[in-house]
């Protein structure tokens, strides 16, 4: 990983603002929170018509720069919308907002937090803020945000650079390091196909140059057939147990078949895995501690709480206990 060095990586990686929503929303996705699948509106259905839906489409927004919290960039009817406010938006609206162009995205927050301003004035007028379900919606956000912002708290203390790099040193102390191959290969579709390029090897043809003019795998055709170094385990079994019995400048003599087809297959390389470097799991061990507290966080509430769920015949006691 090269961010402007390592000090650069740092910053990349442990900046907090990475334990703030984006995080969250990653363990809302990847986690079974509780025994319920989430609901649609996850999704984020989009606020206004077809105007809107074609401004906020599906997306990342690129950074923004940054700028005091408090500025004022616009007011709405003597009301301000802060530098703060557009952020607020762009995490929350930050998927919509991937597919406007670069140069429009800053015009298209601004117009989308003033449009939510205005509407919500007119719906606040029109009294729709007293309706029970927009009550119960309403309520239902501020729970949202404070379940969020509780967790942040959580993470932002448990997931520091010093933890993670404990766990990285923990992880180090525990690695075995397995035999990799580098191998290429030339996939067809028949037996017959692989033999006549098994005979153009023989006559001292390039592997490479052969595999890019006609593998099929659409991978590594044409980078020559190139499939990096490999571990036992990660490729289909005829095609690993044929590679592993080859001495690294050997291809195979025979067709290997798979599941994909046929296969002719040289090995360039044999070497013993190299250890991990922290750069290249910081990113992951930090993932894994954030799911980790969160796991512990709720396990630690749920366990303190009286749960009764209608139509169960269980309720969770503050003990942990099922009655």
């Amino acid at each position: 990983m090269d961010v402007n060095g390592a000090a650069g990586a740092r910053r990349v990686l442990f900046g907090h603002p990475f334990v703030g929503s984006a995080a969250i929303k990653a363990i809302e996705q990847d986690i079974s929170m509780t025994s319920f699948p989430l609901a649609p509106s996850r999704r984020r259905i989009s606020l206004g018509g077809i105007a809107l839906m074609a401004l906020l489409a599906a997306g990342a927004p690129a950074p923004a720069q940054e700028a005091p919290a408090d500025m004022v960039v616009a007011t709405v009817n003597g009301g301000p919308i802060t530098a703060s406010d557009l952020a607020l938006a762009a995490a929350e609206f930050g998927d919509q907002l991937g597919q406007v162009p670069p140069e429009r995205r800053d015009a298209a927050l601004l117009d989308l937090v003033i449009n939510i301003r205005l509407a919500s004035v007119a719906a606040k007028e029109a009294g729709l803020e007293k309706e029970p379900a927009v009550m119960r919606r309403l309520a239902l956000a501020r729970d949202r945000t404070l379940y969020s912002e509780y967790l942040r708290t959580k993470f932002i203390a448990a997931v520091t650079e010093d933890a993670v790099k404990a766990r990285f040193e923990e992880e180090l102390a525990d690695f075995k390091p397995e035999e990799e191959v580098r191998a290429r290969h030339i996939l067809v579709k028949t037996e017959e196909e692989a033999k006549a390029i098994i005979a153009r090897l023989d006559a001292g043809e390039d592997f490479a140059g052969i595999a890019k003019e006609v593998s099929l795998d659409p991978g590594s055709g044409q980078s020559g057939g190139d499939l990096g170094y490999f571990k036992r385990g990660q490729m289909v079994k005829p095609f690993e147990d044929a590679a592993f019995d080859l001495k690294p400048g050997k291809y195979t003599k025979k067709p290997v078949q798979s599941d994909f087809g046929w296969h002719v297959i040289l090995v360039e390389d044999r070497r013993k895995e190299p250890p991990p470097t922290f750069e290249s799991q910081a990113q992951r061990i930090q993932q894994d501690l954030i799911r980790e507290t969160f796991d512990a966080e709720i396990e630690a509430l749920r366990e303190t709480a009286k749960i009764e769920i209608n139509g169960s015949d269980d309720t969770t006691s503050p003990d942990g206990t099922v009655d």
